[in-house]
Formats: C-alpha cells, structure tokens, sequence
C-alpha cells in the first residue's frame, strides 16, 4: 500500500470512529499495520500519527473508558473542518474591491467567487441594498442586477449605447465584471454577435432583464485580458493606423506602443509604423502627445479627428 494511502485510510478511520481506537484496533481495520510484526506496525503508525499533526490534523489521544485505563486515538470532527465562512459587509466589499480593482488577477477574482459563494451574504444583495464599495463608482443599478446574473448563470438583455456607432438591444451571457479606469465592464458571449464582448456598465440605458440561462465560460477565459489598455484606449483595437513618427522618438515609440509593427523608414528619417487604433478620444489623445514628432496618415477618418482636435486647440488659444 502506499504511504499517502495509508495515511487517507487513517484520517478517514479516525475521523468515522464514535470513540478512541486502540492500537490493536486500528492495526485490524487498516491491513497496512497489520503486516510484520506487531513493534514495527506501532512505529510505523507513530511516524504517520506525527505525519498527520505536523500537517495540521489533530489526531488525539483519548480515554477509552470513564475509568481512563485504555487510551484510543480519534480526530475530532469539530477540530478537523473549518467553520463555515461568513463574512460582514464591510469584510465582503473588501475582497470585492481588491479582486476588481487594477492590478488584480484572474485568480483573485476566482478566489473572491469561491469566497463570496460560500457565505450567506448575497453581493446582489448587498448592492442592491445601496451599499457603496469604498472608492469604487458601483455605476447605479446596473452592477447589482450583472453580479445577480453571474450568480445565478442567467443570461441578461439591455439597451446600450457605445461611444461609436449606433445604439441598441443586447442579449449576453455574462462571464464576469471587470474593473477598469475608473469604470465596470461586464464581460460576456454576445448572441448576436456570436462572440466574447465587454460593455460599460455607465453606458447602459435600460434596466438589465434576464434573459434565460447563460453559457459557461469557455476553457482559459480570461476577462482582464480582453479589456488590455492602449493607445486606443480600453478593450479590443477596432481598427489599425498608419501613424509616423520622426527620428528623435521612433524608436521610443515603437518599443512602447502595444502591438505596433514596423513598416518602412522613409528617407527624411521618419518610421512609418501600424498600430492598433480606434476611432475615440483616447486614441486621438495618445498620437497629439507627440507633439510635431507624430503624424497620422490612415484611415482617414482618425487623420480627421486629429486635424480637428488641433484647430479646436488653436482657435481655443487664439479666443484667450
């Protein structure tokens, strides 16, 4: 038999027993101490007995009668298992807030789940009771209904209107809330759509209703990916520009910028290079911090925003 199977067969006798076992009684019921002779099945029991409490099981010694003329060992049920967890709001807000907040893992959120599942508080619960996580923005109702449905796997529908583009119905299997720059994002499989896509809680325009039973995660989901930071902002690049940079700070900027790639120097020293981009105020913002050192060449639709940022930023200068 093998060691560690030895030592599961006596924590489970141990911990079944209503009484203290003897020696004598153990060495019968589990045939690994019943091999040999009697004095080296006692040793071997002594070195698994010190085994098991150096891991922290309290194997006991015990009377085995009121008369106290045997000894048995037994494991205290009550001594073996935790207690159940329960936490106060405060304590439940903590975990949330530091499973969600930047800088955090995938498994300090999984952790927080499995925490936060065993108790009988409800997170929903707590958020729509209007508890407040200390200096997170809970984005009104709509962060109490998403941690409902992520509770209970239900699937959600709401009205949305996306900083681009026109506004409408969505129907998601929520997968996990996110938190980033100051905002939450619910993170989940869009039927419509037919893929993994994040929305704005703030940027909800209807209640959120259920909508049926949702999907499970797929295998290696991971919500804080899909919502990287860049150049163009949070989330997936909707599109790619064509943006140069000048001699003094290309390489700078190429080494910088998340999955920029190369495409040619020109002659005069400029590199031109493609980025990942989108059409948003955070991508505009990113390419005018360069100064005279960057210019956009395509799509155009992005060369436009950034020539009209400059002429607001001109004639605002000119008004002063």
């Amino acid at each position: 038999m093998h060691p560690l199977e030895r030592l599961v067969n006596l924590v489970a006798l141990l911990l079944d027993t209503r009484r203290p076992l003897t020696f004598d009684e153990i060495r019968r019921q589990i045939p690994a101490y019943g091999q040999g002779d009697a004095a080296s099945s006692k040793r071997m029991f002594e070195r698994d007995k010190d085994t098991l409490r150096e891991a922290g099981i309290p194997v006991e010694l015990e009377p085995t009668d009121v008369w106290d003329v045997e000894r048995g060992y037994r494991i205290p049920r009550e001594a073996y298992y935790l207690p159940e967890i329960a936490f106060t709001q405060e304590e439940l807000w903590a975990l949330f807030v530091a499973a969600h907040t930047p800088g955090a893992d995938g498994e300090a959120e999984i952790a927080f789940q499995k925490l936060s599942s065993a108790t009988e508080a409800r997170l929903g619960a707590l958020l729509g009771a209007g508890a407040r996580a200390p200096g997170v923005d809970v984005s009104g109702p709509h962060l109490a209904a998403v941690s409902e449905a992520l509770a209970q796997r239900k699937a959600i529908r709401f009205a949305y209107r996306p900083l681009q583009g026109r506004a409408g119905r969505r129907t998601i299997d929520p997968y996990s809330l996110v938190f980033r720059g100051g905002n939450w994002y619910v993170v989940g499989r869009d039927h419509a759509r037919g893929d993994i896509r994040s929305y704005r809680l703030s940027r909800i325009r209807s209640a959120v209703q259920e909508a049926g039973e949702a999907s499970r995660a797929p295998e290696g989901f991971d919500a804080a990916s899909l919502l990287e930071a860049g150049p163009w902002g949070l989330g997936k690049p909707a599109a790619t520009a064509r943006v140069g940079f000048s001699p003094r700070i290309a390489w700078l900027a190429v080494a910088q910028t998340p999955g920029a790639h190369e495409l040619r120097a020109r002659r005069d020293g400029w590199v031109e290079v493609e980025v990942p981009a989108s059409e948003t105020d955070s991508f505009v913002s990113w390419v005018l911090s360069f100064g005279d050192d960057a210019r956009v060449f395509a799509p155009r639709s992005i060369r436009d925003q950034v020539v009209a940022r400059l002429e607001s930023l001109a004639a605002g200068s000119a008004d002063a």
